[in-house]
């Protein structure tokens, strides 16, 4: 950077530099704002166009509009709307292939004249695929010759020349939204089906985890019998590292459970810990789960009464699994 360029910066104060952002927002809000009486017939048609598709809705876009095309898809992919982005000035050298006369085609263009989408319509019209356009000029050659046109021509843009797509690119990254999302509802898209297309993010982890993917069971289970000695259990504990021991019958069905609270607790009252038996002094019960519960389920089990470890039963209330707050944190449930 020049030396009067920085001279220049360095004139521009604090109090300066946030009323500009300050007035970039208000001007893509109001933007926004003005979207609402966009949604409208043209925009219910567009759903139904796209919730009719029997393949796949294929959105194209150039420079910042192809910017915007590309996440709508995204949105529509995970949302239950299977989609992809065609790059248009690929889509004229082979790449058209991909869009066949099952599908739907979203274009975006604010000018309605971007030259390579212009280029391709004769090609899609020919394939007689349903063509929704998202232009900021009703008027305008692709608006024109859509199946359904929808608005999203904004007042002014945020830059302060009025050029670089600012207020355009998040009115029609606003609308693409309210169509996926009014896709989403149409379709019963549920917080399972979202962590379905998502198994690698939290969400994901957990809705669709289950305690038996992360429990430890067979012989990692903490185990000793009511009548065991306290040192048993302690050395149980130690061995098993979940910092309690399961206290279970001769058909291996939950009569307590020993932690190191109990251990503790134990100190306190000054109980002789040589001659007790871990019946004497277990927590009766504890909490459990039915095995195949969901591992979010645990956490807010765990959450709720404050404790840090759970058993996992079976249909007939046998112990079949334990896990503790480190295993979920390990699993990413947390």
């Amino acid at each position: 950077m020049c030396s009067s360029e920085t001279a220049s910066a360095s004139q521009v104060t604090d109090e300066r530099l946030q009323s500009l952002g300050r007035a970039v927002l208000e001007t893509e809000a109001a933007a926004i704002t003005d979207m609402l009486a966009r949604v409208d017939a043209d925009f219910v048609r567009a759903c139904h166009l796209m919730l009719a598709c029997q393949g796949r809705i294929v959105v194209l876009g150039m420079g910042k509009s192809g910017h915007i095309g590309g996440k709508l898809a995204a949105t529509l992919a995970s949302t239950g709307s299977p989609a992809f982005f065609v790059h248009p000035g690929e889509a004229s050298h082979g790449d058209l292939g991909m869009i066949t006369a099952r599908d739907v085609v979203v274009a975006l263009s604010n000018s309605g004249e971007t030259d390579e989408l212009i280029t391709i319509l004769p090609l899609i019209k020919r394939l007689g695929v349903p063509l929704i356009a998202l232009t900021g000029k009703p008027e305008s050659t692709l608006a024109r010759a859509a199946s359904v046109n929808i608005h999203v021509g904004v007042a002014q843009e945020a830059c302060p020349l009025n050029l670089a797509p600012t207020s355009s690119t998040t009115a029609a990254l606003a609308m693409g939204d309210a169509l996926a999302v009014s896709l989403l509802e149409a379709r019963g898209f549920t917080r399972e089906d979202f962590a379905r297309s998502h198994p690698g993010g939290k969400l994901g982890r957990r809705l669709l985890l289950l305690i038996d993917d992360i429990m430890h069971s067979g012989e990692d289970i903490p185990v000793v019998a009511p009548d065991a000695p306290l040192r048993d259990a302690l050395v149980e504990m130690s061995r098993k590292g979940l910092g309690m021991t399961t206290v279970l019958d001769d058909q291996q069905r939950l009569l307590g459970i020993f932690t190191d609270g109990d251990l503790r607790r134990s100190l306190d009252q000054g109980i002789d810990l040589h001659s007790i038996s871990v019946r004497e002094i277990m927590t009766a019960g504890g909490r459990t789960m039915r095995q195949g519960s969901l591992a979010a389920e645990a956490l807010h089990t765990m959450e709720e009464h404050k404790i840090n470890a759970l058993l996992v039963v079976d249909q007939s209330d046998r112990v079949v699994g334990a896990l503790n707050m480190h295993d979920l944190l390990r699993a990413g449930v947390v």
